[in-house]
C-alpha cells in the first residue's frame, strides 16, 4: 500500500496530514507528487474531490528553498473561494516546515495584501486579476517564480481568464515548471497546453471520480416549471437535510429562489456574484458550522465549496454545461461519505438531461412527482387480429399446398450449345 512518505514526502509535511486521519495517497497523489519531484511538466484530468490539491502542495511546499525570501511557486485559480481553500489546506502544511504563503485575490484590502507581499513571500496562491494587477503595480515579483499551478483551468479559460494567464506565465522565469489541473481537458486547455508546456505527463484520474459518482444517489424529477418551488419547499422538509447547496443557473434565479424559500420561514441564504467577498465569505463560514441548513447559490460556488457535512445537492435549473453537473453534484459524497443529488427536468430540459446521461455514461433513475419510477416503456407494435376466413396464404406457401408440399414445376433445360465440325479444307486438283 503506498504511502506519502513512500513517494518522497518529508514526515514534517506527513504528519498534519496523519492527524487529520489522512494516510493513504489518492490516485492523482500517486501519479502526480513523484513526477513534480522529477521536474516535469503536468497535464492533469482530474474530477472534484480526488485529492488533487495535495498533489501538487505537497511537493510544491517541499521544495521551496526556505532561506531564499522571495516568491518561488504561483498557484491561480478561477476563484476567489477556491484560492480561500487551497490557502486554507496549504496553510497549516507551509507553518509546519517553515515556509511562507499567502492569499492573493480580489474583495480584500491592497493594503493588507501589500503588507504581506513586502516581506517576500515563497508562496502566491490567487486570482489571476488581482495577481496581474499586483504584478503592473510592481508589488509582486515574479520573475524569481519557477513553479506554476493552474487550478481547475477548464474554470478559468471558460471565465474569460486565458490573457491574464498569459500575461503571468510570461512574467516567470523561463525555465519553469508548469502544472495544469483540469477537471475536464477540452480543446481550448489543450491547445494551451500545447503553447506553453514542455512535453508535459499526462494524467488521469478518473477512478477516483467515478468512486465519488458512485457514493451519491442521482435522483431527477420530472416537473413542470411552476411547481419546482412548491416541490422543493416539500422535499426540504421530507428529507430534512443536514446541509443541502441549492443550485440555480443565474444569480437573479437564485436571488429570486432566496426569497420565496425566506418567505415561507426556512432558512436559507444566497450565495453569487454580486455580492462581497466579506458578504461571501460569512456565508460560507456560517453554512459550514451550520448556522443555517440551506444555501442558495449560482455555479461560481460549483467548483468553490468543499464544505464537510453537504448531504443533499438540489439542481433546481438543470446547467447548461455537463461539467457543471459533475462538479454541483459533486458538493456531497466526500470524504466517504454518501450523498443525494436531486435534479428538477422540465420537458424543455430533456436535451440536457441526455447529454448529463451520455457524460456520465448511465441513465439516471426518473421520477414523477409522487415519487413513482418513471418507467420507459417502448410503443406497442401495431398488429392486427386476424379472424376465420381472414388468413390468405402467399404464392409460395399456396403453390406448395397445391402440390403436396413440393415444387413439381420442371425447369426449362438450358440449351446446349453445338458443337461445330471440323472440316479439313481440301487442295484445289489441278
Amino acid at each position: 500500500m503506498a504511502t506519502f512518505t513512500g513517494l518522497g514526502i518529508i514526515p514534517p509535511l506527513a504528519a498534519p496530514l496523519e492527524r487529520k486521519g489522512i494516510r493513504v495517497p489518492t490516485a492523482i497523489q500517486i501519479q502526480a507528487i513523484p513526477n513534480i519531484f522529477k521536474g516535469r511538466d503536468i497535464l492533469a484530468q482530474s474530477r472534484t474531490g480526488t485529492g488533487k490539491t495535495l498533489a501538487f502542495l505537497l511537493p510544491l511546499l517541499q521544495q521551496v528553498r526556505r532561506d531564499e525570501a522571495k516568491e518561488q511557486v504561483l498557484i491561480l485559480t478561477p476563484t476567489r473561494e477556491l484560492a480561500r481553500q487551497i490557502y486554507a489546506v496549504a496553510r497549516p502544511l507551509a507553518e509546519a516546515i517553515g515556509v511562507d504563503a499567502i492569499n492573493v485575490t480580489g474583495g480584500a484590502t491592497l493594503e493588507n495584501q501589500l503588507a504581506k507581499l513586502k516581506r517576500r513571500p515563497h508562496v502566491l496562491i490567487g486570482t489571476p486579476g488581482r495577481l496581474l494587477d499586483h504584478h503592473h503595480r510592481g508589488t509582486v515579483t515574479l520573475t524569481s517564480v519557477r513553479q506554476i499551478v493552474l487550478d481547475e483551468a477548464d474554470q478559468m479559460l471558460a471565465l474569460g481568464f486565458l490573457a491574464e494567464i498569459r500575461a503571468l506565465l510570461a512574467a516567470t522565469a523561463k525555465s519553469r515548471q508548469l502544472l495544469l489541473f483540469s477537471a475536464t481537458l477540452p480543446q481550448n486547455v489543450r491547445n494551451l497546453a500545447r503553447s506553453v508546456m514542455r512535453s508535459p505527463v499526462t494524467l488521469t484520474a478518473d477512478a477516483g471520480g467515478d468512486v465519488i459518482l458512485d457514493a451519491i444517489e442521482q435522483r431527477i424529477y420530472m416537473l413542470r416549471e411552476e411547481d419546482k418551488t412548491e416541490f422543493l419547499q416539500q422535499q426540504l422538509q421530507e428529507f430534512n437535510p443536514y446541509l443541502a447547496i441549492i443550485f440555480c443557473n443565474t444569480k437573479e434565479r437564485a436571488a429570486q429562489l432566496t426569497a420565496e424559500l425566506a418567505r415561507a420561514g426556512l432558512p436559507v441564504e444566497e450565495l453569487h456574484g454580486d455580492l462581497s467577498q466579506s458578504t461571501r465569505n460569512r456565508i460560507l463560514r456560517e453554512f459550514a458550522k451550520g448556522r443555517f441548513p440551506y444555501l442558495v447559490a449560482s455555479d461560481i460556488a460549483a467548483r468553490g465549496i468543499d464544505i464537510e457535512g453537504v448531504s443533499h445537492v438540489f439542481n433546481y435549473d438543470v446547467p447548461g454545461d455537463v461539467d457543471y453537473y459533475i462538479h454541483r453534484i459533486g458538493r456531497t459524497g466526500r470524504a466517504g461519505a454518501t450523498g443525494l443529488a436531486v435534479t428538477y427536468v422540465t420537458d424543455k430540459d430533456i436535451g440536457r438531461l441526455r447529454r448529463i446521461e451520455a457524460r456520465i455514461e448511465q441513465p439516471l433513475v426518473k421520477y414523477d412527482r409522487e415519487g413513482n419510477v418513471k418507467i420507459r416503456r417502448g410503443r406497442p407494435r401495431k398488429t392486427r387480429a386476424i379472424l376465420p376466413g381472414d388468413y390468405q396464404p402467399t404464392k409460395e406457401k399456396a403453390h406448395k399446398q397445391q402440390h403436396g408440399g413440393t415444387n413439381t414445376r420442371r425447369r426449362k433445360a438450358k440449351p446446349t450449345p453445338e458443337r461445330k465440325r471440323k472440316t479439313k479444307r481440301g487442295k484445289r486438283s489441278r
